[in-house]
C-alpha cells in the first residue's frame, strides 16, 4: 500500500501536510528541511519543484522559486539530493510542480526516478485531467505513484465526482480560486464550500490548502476534512528564521496557538 493511503488509513483527522520549495533558502537545504519537518511530527511533505512561472502560487512561493532557481536547483539535482531520503523518514513525500519542466525532463523518467527514491505521488496543477487520464495515468500507475488532483469552490459537482473516481490517495481542496497565500481566518462562504464537499461523501479523503497559516485556519480546515496543507506560511518562516529548525518550530507554534 502506498504511504499516502497508509497515512489516511491510520489517521482520520488533523493531518498536517507541509509544502516547501526545494533549494530554498539555500541550495543544499532540501534534505534538512525534510529532516526537521519529520522530526517535529509533520504527517506528510510536499516538495516543491521550482519553476520560473508558477501561476498558481502567490508572491511568497513565487519568490522562493526564483531564489531556488538562482541557487542552481534543477529537477536532476533534486533527485540527486533525495536519493537517500528514505534513510531519514518514512512519511509520505509528494513532488509538486508544473507540467512544462516535468515534460521537458520526460514523464516516464520523472516517474521512474521518483519511484526509485521513494516518492509516493505528485501534484501537477496545470496538467489537464483528460490528458492525464489518456496519456499519463498508465505511466504513473506503472510506477505506483498517486496523482493528487485539485478542486476549487468553482469546480462543478460532476467534475468533483469524476476526480474522485480517478483518484486514489486524497483530493486537494483548494480554499479559493486565487493563488496561494496566508489568511488569518476563513469566511463563512469558504466554510460553506468546505461543508458542501464534506456532505458529498467522496470516497477519497480531502485536505484543505491555500490560506492555512494559524490555529484558526488549521482547525477550520480540519472540521470539514482530514486535515490541512501549509505552504506560504512555512516558506515565509524559512526565509525569515535564523535556522530551519526555528522555522519548523515557528510553524508548529503558530498552528497550535
Amino acid at each position: 500500500m502506498n504511504r499516502i493511503n497508509k497515512l489516511f488509513a491510520a489517521k482520520k483527522a488533523n493531518i498536517l501536510s507541509v509544502y516547501f520549495t526545494a533549494g530554498y533558502p539555500k541550495l543544499d537545504d532540501t534534505v534538512e528541511v525534510i529532516r526537521q519537518l519529520a522530526a517535529h511530527g509533520v504527517d506528510m511533505i510536499e516538495i516543491g519543484i521550482p519553476f520560473s512561472d508558477p501561476l498558481a502560487d502567490g508572491q511568497v512561493i513565487q519568490n522562493s522559486s526564483r531564489i531556488a532557481l538562482e541557487n542552481g536547483m534543477s529537477q536532476h539535482l533534486l533527485f540527486e539530493q533525495l536519493k537517500n531520503i528514505r534513510e531519514i523518514t518514512d512519511i509520505p513525500l509528494i513532488l509538486m510542480g508544473y507540467v512544462n519542466p516535468v515534460l521537458q525532463f520526460g514523464f516516464d523518467e520523472f516517474c521512474r526516478q521518483a519511484q526509485a527514491i521513494g516518492i509516493d505521488g505528485f501534484i501537477i496543477p496545470d496538467l489537464p485531467m483528460a490528458e492525464y487520464l489518456r496519456e499519463f495515468k498508465p505511466v504513473a500507475d506503472r510506477y505506483g505513484l498517486e496523482n493528487i488532483l485539485l478542486i476549487t469552490p468553482e469546480t462543478p459537482e460532476e467534475r468533483i465526482r469524476l476526480i474522485d473516481r480517478h483518484s486514489n490517495g486524497f483530493i486537494y481542496m483548494v480554499s479559493s480560486a486565487s493563488t496561494t497565500g496566508m489568511q488569518s481566518s476563513f469566511s463563512n462562504e469558504k466554510e460553506l464550500y468546505f461543508k458542501r464537499i464534506e456532505d458529498m461523501k467522496l470516497k477519497n479523503p480531502t485536505l484543505v490548502g491555500f490560506g492555512i497559516s494559524n490555529r484558526e485556519t488549521f482547525e477550520s480546515a480540519c472540521r470539514y476534512s482530514s486535515g490541512a496543507i501549509v505552504g506560504s506560511a512555512f516558506v515565509k518562516a524559512l526565509g525569515e528564521s535564523e535556522s530551519i529548525e526555528k522555522a519548523v518550530e515557528k510553524l508548529i507554534e503558530d498552528l497550535k496557538n
